[in-house]
């Protein structure tokens, strides 16, 4: 039995959804999202809960019960408050500022490197090395921060590069750290 699909979502009072067939749509003041559940799963509204339950044991819709009740979950909860990811860009003379809606970094190439805007997603720039994802839908809010990671990945030597605020990096000793 899946635990976490047995779990039931509390909805808020800011938040209003509604069930249209299969789907599940959910709207707040940081937008409107929706889920399309499959057939094997059947969605339950209370007065402020949503439950999903399964039509059959087999072991594909176990599997699919919890995955479908966390990403409902996650969309209740992105649009009434946003997901957020924060960035560093660590190095000198790495930074990055917002030009209009896109950010500019410069990260040691020989050129700045422009992120364009993603509809659905907000960028905040907190001093000239902290970058802010914020936006409804965490999928979405992960992946567009990864690939801003991935514009310049952390060195494993200096640590260089943009990281994920709080990450931990293991930095390899030079060759100079060889002992005799």
């Amino acid at each position: 039995m899946s635990k976490i699909g047995e779990k039931v979502i509390e909805i808020p009072s800011q938040v209003h959804v509604e069930i249209i067939g299969d789907e599940v749509q959910a709207k707040g003041k940081a937008g409107e999202l929706s889920v399309k559940v499959p057939s094997e799963l059947v969605i339950e509204k209370g007065d402020n809960t949503i439950k999903l339950k399964r039509k059959s044991e087999n072991k594909k819709v176990k599997s699919l019960h919890g995955l479908y009740r966390n990403l409902i979950f996650n969309a209740v909860s992105g649009v009434d408050e946003p997901w957020k990811k924060q960035l560093e860009v660590m190095g000198t003379g790495f930074n990055v500022k917002m030009q209009g809606e896109d950010l500019v970094f410069k990260l040691g190439y020989s050129h700045p490197v422009v992120y364009k805007k993603v509809p659905g997603i907000t960028f905040q720039v907190e001093g000239n090395n902290k970058v802010v994802v914020a936006g409804a839908d965490k999928q979405l809010v992960g992946q567009v921060a990864h690939q801003i990671k991935v514009l310049r990945k952390p060195d494993v030597y200096k640590g260089k590069g943009i990281r994920f605020e709080g990450e931990k990096l293991r930095i390899k000793p030079g060759k100079k750290a060889k002992t005799a």
